[in-house]
C-alpha cells in the first residue's frame, strides 16, 4: 500500500500500551500520524519487568499479553489514538518462536505450563484471546523446521532456514515453516488484528523469511487498506550483495514497503567527516536509496543501540540531528523517528537517556511540522557542497545543512518573511529583495514562506 498523506511516524519501542495511551493527545499535537509498537502478542513477562528482546520471542499468536499490556489495553491504546487522528501500526514476529529450549527440549507452542495457565485463569484468557481455540497448542514439532544455526549470513538458504542464535552454545530461535497450517495461523492473527484496528505492520526479520512465505501471509485481504513495511537489513544499496540477495527479490516480488537501509548507509556515510553532502542530492537515481513510495526512512532502528553488532552505526547527537533534518526535509519516503525508554543505556551530551524525550522535542516537533506542511511539493537542489547542502521545496520551504566546524550564511532573492521551524527565528529581505541568514556549525535550518 502507498503510504498516506503526511505518514510521520513515531516508533514508540517498548512503551506499555498505558503510557502509549496517556500521551495520546501529546502525540498528535507533535504532528505524528502514526504509531509503531513492539509485538503485540504472548510472550514471557515478569513482575519484575523482562528485557526489549522478550518482546520478540512469541509464545503464542492468539492471545496478547506481554510485559507492555494485554489486548484490553490495546484496544484502549487504539481507541485513544484514533480519537486524536493517530493510526497504530504493529510490529509482529513470524519468522521464529521463543527460545525456551533451557528449561524444555519440546517445541509445542505454548508451552504445557502456559496452556495450564490458560484454564486455571480462563476468565481472564478469554478477554485477552484474538482468534483460535486455547484449549490445545498452536504449534508443535511439525510446524518447525530442522534445528541449526546460521553461520553464513551472506547464505540465502541458511538465513531463510536456520535459527537465530546467540553464538555456537544458543540452541537459538525456532524457526517455522511456511506450512499451510503455520501460513494459516498468521494470516488469522494479522486479521484479527486488523479487526481490533491495528492499520499497518512491520515484517520483523523479514530477510529470514522466503518469499513464498511473505506472499502467502501478506495477501489481498490482509493487504487491503494497510501500510506495510518489511525489515531487510542491507549493509548498502544496489551494488552490495545483501541487497541482491534479499532486498532487491522482495522490492521486485511483492507491493510492500521496506526499510530504507540504502539510504540510511548513504546518509550514514554522508555525516562522516570525510563524507559528502553532495551523494544526498539525488540517491535513488544511483541505487542507493530506495523509491519515495515504499520507503520508510529512518536515522536510527532499535537494533542499533540495542545490539553491539551494530552499535558503530550509532550517529553522534549532531549528526542524528542532520540526518532528521534530511529525512523530515526531502520528498519521498515516510519518516520512522525512534524512541525508547533507555533500554540500550545510551545517554546523550547532558547524561540523559539519548531516545527518551527526543520524540517531542521542540526541534523535532518542527522538523515533522516542515514535513507536514511541505508534503508532496517538489524539491529541487540549490547548492551542494561536502559540508554544505541546500534544497528548496517548490517556493514554500528551504532545507539547510551545514556539517563543517565553521558558521556558514545562504543568500537567496525572495519578497517574503520566513520563518525557522526548528528554532523559531524569522527572517526578512532587506531592501533589494535578498535574504541573508547564518546557519551554524553542524547545524541546520528548515525555513518556511510565514503565513
Amino acid at each position: 500500500m502507498t503510504a498516506q498523506p503526511t505518514d510521520v511516524i513515531l516508533h514508540a519501542f517498548d512503551w506499555p500500551y498505558e503510557m502509549i495511551c496517556a500521551r495520546a493527545e501529546s502525540i498528535a499535537a507533535c504532528g505524528y500520524r502514526s504509531v509503531l509498537i513492539s509485538p503485540p502478542m504472548k510472550s514471557f513477562k515478569h513482575p519484575c519487568g523482562t528485557p526489549w528482546w522478550q518482546r520478540y520471542q512469541p509464545q503464542d499468536y492468539r492471545v496478547i499479553d506481554n510485559q507492555l499490556g494485554n489486548k484490553e489495553s490495546l484496544s484502549v491504546m487504539i481507541d485513544q489514538l484514533g480519537q486524536v487522528g493517530v493510526r497504530v501500526y504493529a510490529d509482529v514476529v513470524f519468522n521464529h518462536m521463543a527460545n525456551e529450549s533451557k528449561w524444555r527440549n519440546d517445541l509445542v507452542y505454548p508451552n504445557r505450563r502456559d496452556l495450564r495457565a490458560y484454564q486455571q485463569d480462563n476468565d481472564y484468557y478469554q478477554r485477552q484471546q484474538l482468534f483460535g481455540n486455547l484449549n490445545e497448542p498452536l504449534f508443535s514439532e511439525k510446524d518447525f523446521v530442522a534445528e541449526f544455526g546460521i553461520r553464513d549470513w551472506k547464505d540465502k538458504w541458511q538465513v531463510q532456514n536456520g535459527r537465530i542464535t546467540g553464538g555456537p552454545h544458543d540452541r537459538g530461535l525456532p524457526t517455522l515453516k511456511d506450512s499451510p497450517y503455520v501460513i494459516e495461523q498468521q494470516k488469522a492473527f494479522l486479521l484479527a488484528l486488523k479487526a481490533l484496528g491495528i492499520q499497518g505492520f512491520r515484517i520483523d526479520a523479514a530477510k529470514h523469511l522466503t518469499l513464498n512465505h511473505i506472499k502467502q501471509v501478506w495477501s489481498e485481504e490482509v493487504v487491503q487498506g494497510m501500510h506495510i513495511f518489511g525489515e531487510i537489513i542491507t549493509d548498502g544499496g544496489a551494488t552490495k550483495q545483501e541487497y541482491q540477495l534479499f532486498l532487491q527479490p522482495y522490492l521486485a516480488q511483492t507491493p510492500l514497503s521496506a526499510y530504507d537501509f540504502p539510504l540510511f548507509q548513504t546518509l550514514f556515510n554522508a555525516l562522516q567527516e570525510h563524507g559528502n553532502l553532495a551523494t544526498l542530492v539525488d540517491p535513488y537515481c544511483f541505487g542507493e536509496a530506495l523509491s519515495k513510495e515504499r520507503a520508510v526512512t529512518f536515522a536510527i532502528t532499535h537494533d542499533i543501540p540495542n545490539n553491539q553488532v551494530f552499535r558503530n552505526l550509532i550517529m553522534t547527537e549532531q549528526q542524528e540531528a542532520l540526518a532528521y533534518t534530511y529525512l523530515l526535509g526531502r520528498d519521498g519516503g515516510v519518516p520512522l523517528i525512534y524512541s525508547d525508554l533507555n533500554t540500550s543505556g545510551v545517554v546523550n551530551s547532558n547524561g540523559q537517556p539519548r531516545w527518551l524525550n527526543q520524540w517531542n522535542h521542540h526541534a523535532m516537533t518542527g522538523k515533522i511540522e516542515f514535513h507536514n506542511r511541505m508534503h508532496g511539493l517538489a524539491m529541487h537542489t540549490l547548492l551542494a557542497e561536502d559540508e554544505f547542502l541546500v534544497f528548496a521545496r517548490e517556493k514554500q520551504g528551504l532545507v539547510v545543512m551545514n556539517k563543517s566546524s565553521s558558521e556558514r550564511e545562504f543568500t537567496f532573492a525572495t519578497k517574503q518573511n520566513w520563518v525557522d521551524l526548528i528554532t523559531g527565528d524569522s527572517f526578512s529581505p532587506v531592501g533589494d529583495g535578498m535574504l541573508t541568514f547564518s546557519v551554524a556549525a553542524q547545524s541546520s535550518r528548515m525555513l518556511c514562506v510565514e503565513a
